[in-house]
């Protein structure tokens, strides 16, 4: 498929745009991160943070239907949200932003990986040069936001996340023997980039540190647009239109949902998000 090289090196720096006001914004908070890191080690959860748990953990109870009787309570996931409920809420208060943080670096370890897989691949590497570029420029900007997430954690006191998120790991790993063409490559990595987009956006409500919920948001940014990208791309694919991803691209030719087939939502959902402890340091 013909690719105009000058308007996708465009996209590239405007990626790499993107990608350097985030990056910028992490060395600006790291180091109000790791005062507050070190504060946080004697203080007191503020009580209005322990009365939103409580109230959260209230509305699960009520929502789940976990009272006498209830069906989730004869399960192991039933064990699991009453060993969390009934642990002190003092405690995970002073967790949460350190397990979102850990179970980030989770999701970009795997990027990383994923993306590197992707790129050994015969019909990508040896495919357009700058698509291949493309490639791997965004495995690289997934390095960064792991390296990122790793110097927060540290910030905040906690143990930096040096592996693969637990969950989608064994994933990719069964789906590498079925990526045998392009198709399907974009469709694992924009499943990859949105549950790192949808996680993000999740996040940012969890969060107690402004700071940190500064950076993801930034960060939250940058996957946004490496799905969006992917959405399109793969549409183009799946529907047999290969030829229009062309650029420029003959516009009349595109389907009626070519304008929105990035972002068909008006808002995010995070129906896909990871909760806080998936990827946490066990």
């Amino acid at each position: 498929m013909p690719l105009d090289e000058r308007a996708l090196t465009g996209l590239i720096e405007e990626s790499q745009d993107l990608q350097s006001d985030a990056m910028h914004q992490v060395r600006a908070t790291l180091p109000d991160l790791v005062d507050i890191g070190e504060e946080e080690r004697d203080d007191e959860s503020d009580p209005a943070d322990l009365d939103a748990l409580r109230q959260s953990r209230r509305d699960v109870v009520s929502k789940l239907g976990l009272g006498a009787g209830g069906g989730l309570l004869a399960g192991g996931l039933g064990a699991a949200l009453i060993g969390m409920l009934a642990s002190p809420a003092a405690a995970q208060t002073k967790k949460v932003d350190v397990q979102i943080l850990q179970t980030a670096s989770s999701l970009e370890i795997l990027a990383v990986a994923t993306y590197g897989a992707a790129l050994g691949l015969p019909f990508i590497k040896d495919g357009n040069p700058v698509v291949v570029a493309f490639a791997e420029t965004t495995r690289k900007q997934h390095n960064e936001h792991r390296k990122a997430f790793q110097a927060q954690t540290k910030a905040l006191g906690g143990k930096k996340q040096t592996k693969a998120n637990p969950k989608y790991a064994p994933v990719v790993e069964q789906m590498k023997p079925e990526l045998t063409d392009p198709l399907a490559v974009v469709k694992l990595a924009a499943t990859l980039e949105q549950v790192a987009t949808e996680t993000y956006l999740s996040d940012l409500a969890q969060f107690r540190s402004k700071k940190a919920k500064a950076v993801m948001a930034s960060v939250m940014g940058v996957e946004s647009q490496h799905l969006a990208t992917l959405r399109a791309v793969g549409a183009l694919l799946e529907g047999g239109g290969a030829a229009l991803i062309a650029i420029p691209t003959d516009v009349a030719a595109l389907p009626a949902a070519a304008g929105s087939v990035a972002f068909p939502d008006a808002f995010q959902g995070t129906t896909m998000a990871s909760p806080p402890q998936e990827g946490a340091v066990r």
